[in-house]
């Protein structure tokens, strides 16, 4: 698990292609490589994600959690043109490919793309889009979130999308137990789409 898409540099050769997907109407052209998520197609998670739910046109600041080669974060900010976007990720290779793939759709003005430690401590958020990587195990998957799910703003919400085999009910219970409203807005495919609020 030394050289996994949650790892902070791949030590893997890069072996970069390219695909195309559609979301929210937008017509998208990534280029993605090795060791970062999802490498090479846009994954069958985040196809339920984005056919389950948008963003809402009043959000001005949202974070792609875990953005792997920038599909989130591109599409939100094609989807939302008056919006700040933030892209995190652990990994460097999949900071760069984000980069890359956000300039190359005219999002340079309006993406940051950071490691966690790299965020501005005063930046909040009214949305935060994540396909979290279950599989590095739960309690590396509840620490980020416990993290960042606190710099949602007043009346903000988490979209996450999460596979029914790898335990997204009981995800959901224990968001409900951290004192989060946490509902279940879509599932397909073997997915679950959670939709995270303040109570």
């Amino acid at each position: 698990m030394s050289d996994q898409y949650f790892s902070a540099r791949p030590a893997s050769l890069a072996r970069e292609s390219w695909f195309e997907a559609t979301v929210w109407g937008h017509g998208l052209r990534m280029r993605s490589a090795a060791g970062v998520f999802s490498h090479g197609r846009l994954d069958i998670g985040t196809r339920v994600l984005v056919r389950s739910t948008q963003p809402r046109p009043g959000a001005r600041t949202v974070l792609d959690l875990g953005c792997g080669t920038g599909v989130l974060a591109t599409a939100l900010g094609l989807a939302l043109p008056h919006a700040d976007v933030w892209a995190v990720d652990v990994n460097e290779r999949a900071r760069e490919l984000t980069a890359d793939n956000g300039q190359a759709h005219g999002l340079a003005a309006r993406l940051r793309v950071c490691a966690p430690d790299d965020v501005d401590e005063d930046v909040s958020f009214d949305e935060i889009w994540s396909n979290p990587p279950i599989r590095v195990g739960k309690p590396a998957v509840h620490a980020p979130l416990s993290r960042w799910l606190p710099r949602l703003a007043d009346g903000g919400r988490a979209v996450l999308v999460i596979g029914r085999n790898l335990g997204a009910d009981s995800f959901q219970r224990w968001l409900r137990e951290q004192g989060w409203n946490c509902e279940r807005v879509a599932s397909a495919k073997g997915f679950r789409v959670l939709e995270v609020r303040r109570r």
